[in-house]
């Protein structure tokens, strides 16, 4: 095992900047006294390669995690083999949370890309929290914007229309990006169409159709897994069900 890395604030507030953490350690209001209970939370920079797995179904909680560089899917394996992708972990949102409840991943997560990951020991994490009111704060404000995706994930898998999730996707996706200080209306898919697919219930080819259709409607713009979004309007009201009311004459189909 290697030896944890010691904190380096400097470091951290340049290399962490994007980081839905960054607030534990840069806040104006958090004095010497707090740091030094900051620096007990050692985070251990590990680079992983695409398709690294970084926890496994029935892995005991150590950490939680956070990307500082690349993305990450977290996913259930079926015996017979089959993918399930649950979520999709963009650079400075916390996960690992699926094994807060009963100390087991429930699930395992890959990396979608190069990637670096902070690892964040959950005893001393907890521990300083404890600690530390505006640390507590933060860790349940995040642990309830999980909580926000994983009802996100419902609410996508519940509308009928696979043109519908695929919108919402989109429109969702972008609006994270925006969270973490990224363009939301011009960006790289992190995920290939088959992982966004196995995400949304959806076969491949439903997919392809679906961003195709979008991008002759002039909603979005896409070549290859770079996606503009062209109107976001269109899109919003695409991901509401209402794309026919809602779009300009020009861009309704024509039925059949």
């Amino acid at each position: 095992m290697s030896e944890p890395i010691p904190l380096d604030l400097a470091r951290l507030r340049r290399s962490c900047v994007e980081c839905s953490l960054h607030a534990l350690c840069m806040p104006a209001g958090v004095d010497a006294q707090d740091l030094a209970h900051l620096e007990r939370v050692v985070p251990r920079r590990r680079p992983l390669a695409r398709g690294d797995v970084l926890f496994r179904t029935g892995d005991p909680l150590g950490a939680v995690y956070v990307a500082s560089e690349g993305s990450f899917k977290t996913v259930a394996v079926t015996p017979a083999g089959e993918e399930h992708v649950l979520g999709f972990h963009l650079p400075g949102e916390l996960f690992g949370l699926d094994a807060v409840g009963s100390g087991q991943h429930r699930c395992e997560a890959v990396a979608l890309s190069d990637a670096r990951v902070c690892e964040l020991p959950f005893n001393q994490l907890a521990q300083v929290a404890a600690q530390v009111p505006s640390l507590q704060r933060q860790l349940l404000r995040i642990m309830g914007q999980s909580a926000d995706l994983d009802h996100d994930h419902v609410d996508v898998l519940a509308r009928r229309q696979a043109s519908e999730r695929i919108a919402l996707f989109l429109h969702g996706l972008g609006e994270r990006l925006r969270r973490i200080g990224r363009p939301a209306d011009d960006f790289q898919l992190p995920m290939s169409r088959d992982e966004i697919a196995r995400y949304l219930g959806l076969v491949l080819e439903t997919v392809s159709r679906g961003f195709s259709r979008l991008h002759e409607d002039g909603v979005i713009e896409v070549r290859g897994r770079r996606v503009r979004i062209l109107d976001a309007r269109a899109l919003q009201a695409a991901a509401s069900g209402c794309e026919g009311d809602d779009l300009p004459p020009q861009r309704r189909r024509s039925p059949g």
